[in-house]
């Protein structure tokens, strides 16, 4: 971890489970504030950031699903990292989880070990996006074009010319990398740590799968992702 301690908000109406996850995040080094009820999650989330938020779906008032909504919605925290750790694992539920802004599911009953390293994993992809913040021109929420391809980091959207091309999250994530990172050679490595947390486990061929749906979707821009054999993969520079 960085010298300055992250943040994490800690949603969960059980006491036993929200004092359990809260323990072991400030073994590791995180601050942590712990809340019973999504509707004084809400309330902090308006008046102090954080670098993280753990939510249970089922809670008094609002529930995790709407007050993921709400974070990734009304108060427009896109790059803010959410893991549920819930009972609900049936493929419904993680789909709406998923879909509603998640970018982790844990199951209830968890091992703690799992837990943290899906908080780290997800802690280090972060920092990596942050870093792209930093150090490009482009401002956190702003538009980025190469060629006639256009992505939205603010509304999560992929234009080629006119037309919105429908990415799953996962493929978003990679193009949002390689577009950010351009002529830059991101490596497996990388990009599965972009990707790890969403849902599913992810191995280099998962990465190369991704990429090849991509390829498809970007039609006669498929060729701006080169592949660099035995590394990864890159985004070409374009003259002018």
């Amino acid at each position: 971890m960085s010298s300055t301690p992250k943040r994490v908000l800690v949603v969960e109406d059980e006491t036993e489970i929200r004092e359990l996850i809260a323990l072991h995040l400030r073994r590791e080094g995180y601050l942590v504030d712990d809340l019973g009820t999504g509707d004084l999650a809400r309330t902090q989330l308006s008046k102090q950031p954080y670098d993280m938020v753990i939510v249970d779906w089922m809670l008094p008032g609002l529930s995790g699903l709407e007050l993921t909504r709400w974070i990734r919605t009304e108060l427009k925290q896109l790059q803010l990292p959410i893991l549920f750790v819930t009972a609900k694992t049936d493929p419904e539920h993680v789909a709406a989880g998923l879909d509603a802004g998640a970018d982790d599911y844990l199951a209830k009953p968890f091992d703690t070990l799992v837990l943290m390293a899906r908080v780290n994993a997800l802690m280090r992809r972060k920092s990596w996006m942050d870093s792209f913040n930093v150090e490009s021109e482009q401002s956190p929420h702003a538009h980025i074009l190469i060629g006639e391809l256009k992505l939205d980091r603010d509304a999560y959207e992929v234009y080629l010319r006119d037309e919105k091309l429908d990415l799953t999250k996962s493929e978003f994530k990679l193009l949002e990398a390689l577009m950010m990172s351009q002529g830059k050679v991101l490596t497996r490595k990388t990009l599965i740590e972009l990707i790890q947390g969403d849902g599913v486990n992810v191995v280099g061929r998962t990465v190369d799968t991704h990429v090849f749906g991509l390829r498809k979707k970007l039609k006669d821009h498929s060729e701006l992702i080169e592949t660099i054999r035995g590394v990864g993969y890159r985004v070409k520079l374009l003259n002018g």
